[in-house]
């Protein structure tokens, strides 16, 4: 068993096998997990926000959808990763607090990371192949290098891996 990488909030971090891959407390945070199986290259990214665009102090890329995914891919391939193998796995992405007017889609950050992380794996061509988004509480979560198993805990929840 190797070492257990942390990955902070607004970070990214890539690995290969033994290594594995955590990040905390994700509530309306993504976890953008990409595994390619043949190099067992893996890499994750704890997404913040949808839009880096959007943001005038945005020089930390891994905190936005749009450019922490195209740093992680980055690394993995200097790796020995090969784009055309990665496959994506994401969780997180809850909706942590109830306001009044919830049609305001600005106040749904965690709908609104989901779908920017989405558009963002689709215009590169890496396929989610499972996820677990959404909902009212936060996840913890870990990606494994050997096998890509996206492990998900949550308090009051069952264990899940995906």
């Amino acid at each position: 068993m190797g070492e257990v990488i942390k990955v902070g909030m607004a970070d990214l971090k890539v690995c290969q096998y033994p290594d594995s891959l955590t990040t905390l407390g994700l509530g309306s945070c993504v976890g953008v997990a990409l595994y390619d199986s043949r190099t067992k290259v893996t890499g994750l990214a704890h997404i913040m926000l949808p839009d880096s665009t959007a943001i005038k102090n945005n020089s930390n890329i891994a905190k936005f959808a749009d450019t922490g995914i195209v740093e992680t891919v980055r690394l993995m391939e200097k790796l020995g990763a090969s784009k055309s193998r990665l496959v994506a796995k994401i969780a997180g992405g809850a909706n942590m607090f109830h306001f009044a007017n919830e049609t305001n889609k600005a106040l749904r950050v965690g709908d609104n990371n989901v779908a920017a992380v989405k558009k963002k794996l689709g215009e590169m061509g890496i396929p989610i192949i499972a996820e677990d988004t959404g909902c009212n509480y936060g996840r913890t979560v870990v990606i494994n290098s050997e096998d890509g198993m996206f492990t998900i805990k949550s308090v009051g929840k069952p264990l899940k891996v995906i």
